[in-house]
């Protein structure tokens, strides 16, 4: 089987007009959100002139999966799904589209530029209070890895520790889990601080904290700094979003559930396969983000296993990509709370688990 590369969206792939400034505003959230959530390499977004489709011919259904930020371990199930042929086997010819701080994920999904899309808890939510007719169908990590990040000399043991201190966070915590910091721990307005990707505020000042993604931040900063850093997961602070979700419009679950079915079932399954054996999806990953080294890599699978990223919970017997209508409701209260959600938001409209939580024997016997 040839190796497949993975393109970028072209031109939006002619969404109109309308589309654009119709779901403009929550797809910058959904940028922001991006930006929030992954590490940022210096080269720019590939060009996707240099690029080319995979797939065995006409007979496969093609799809355009849309990636939220640069190629990464935390994208390793799909890209191995691709890699095998897993995708193949399931009458699919799947397309990756890596993503970026300008690539916005609500505008491509709803435009038709991509069919599935790696959403968020909190913007699926935001997009039923905008009226955004798209639905989280998979959620493959049970912890969203955000973390705060402390010096390990700075006396702090937990969250608590950090109140009145200096925090350094981008602009998209302010609407994901700054406000709950606000309300479960008396963080303040004052401690804020602006965090553009570069640790170096963070490593002078000994006293402050900074947002990371866990398996990035940490490992940039030792490998800048010298030292290891206080890694607090806020996912074990009560902070309960599913994250690195499967989103698509609900136009396609309603016309065609069997395909939804067969491109959740192919990714758990490439995700299972990325956790027995890698290689093949981190060829891939390295192709389409050369910043992404293998050191880089093995610590990112490394921490996702550590911290049961993906296999924690549910999913531990209901299988990867678990979600339950009960683990959605925590989360929806714990940001209305936080005022971030409408408490009269029916949030149950925000995802479906029609096609998840069949067991691990299911998946695991269809590998």
């Amino acid at each position: 089987m040839s190796q497949p590369r993975i393109i970028l969206p072209k031109s939006m792939f002619g969404l109109s007009r309308r589309r654009f400034i119709q779901y403009g505003s929550l797809a910058l959230g959904s940028s922001l959100l991006a930006a929030c959530a992954g590490n940022q390499p210096s080269g720019e977004t590939p060009d996707a002139d240099t690029a080319t489709t995979g797939g065995n011919g006409g007979e496969l259904t093609p799809i355009r999966f849309g990636t939220n930020w640069f190629a990464q371990a935390e994208h390793g199930g799909f890209y191995q799904a691709v890699a095998t042929g897993i995708y193949n086997d399931y009458g699919l010819d799947v397309t990756i589209a890596m993503g970026g701080p300008q690539v916005n994920g609500t505008q491509l999904l709803m435009g038709g530029a991509v069919d599935f899309f790696m959403g968020y808890a909190s913007d699926a939510i935001q997009a039923v209070e905008e009226g955004i007719p798209k639905i989280t169908v998979a959620a493959i990590f049970q912890k969203d890895p955000q973390v705060l990040l402390a010096h390990p000399d700075s006396g702090t043991d937990g969250l608590e520790d950090l109140v009145g201190r200096p925090v350094f966070i981008s602009s998209a915590a302010n609407v994901t889990y700054w406000p709950f910091l606000e309300s479960a721990f008396d963080f303040t307005e004052d401690m804020k601080r602006p965090y553009n990707f570069n640790p170096g505020p963070f490593l002078a000042d000994e006293t402050s904290a900074q947002q990371g993604y866990l398996s990035s931040e940490p490992y940039a900063i030792a490998q800048e700094a010298g030292f290891e850093p206080k890694v607090f997961l806020l996912a074990d602070f009560g902070y309960d979003p599913y994250a690195c979700t499967i989103e698509t419009r609900r136009e396609l679950v309603d016309d065609d559930p069997d395909l939804v079915q067969r491109f959740v079932d192919a990714s758990i399954k490439g995700w299972y396969s990325y956790f027995d054996d890698p290689a093949p999806g981190n060829e891939l990953i390295k192709q389409d983000n050369p910043e992404m080294t293998d050191d880089k890599i093995a610590y990112g699978i490394e921490k996702m296993q550590e911290y049961g990223i993906v296999i924690s919970g549910e999913a531990e017997e209901m299988g990867i990509g678990a979600m339950t209508e009960e683990r959605w409701q925590s989360f929806f209260e714990t940001m209305a709370e936080a005022e971030v959600l409408n408490p009269d938001t029916d949030y149950t409209q925000a995802f479906t688990t029609e096609f998840v939580n069949k067991g691990v024997d299911y998946y695991q016997s269809e590998a």
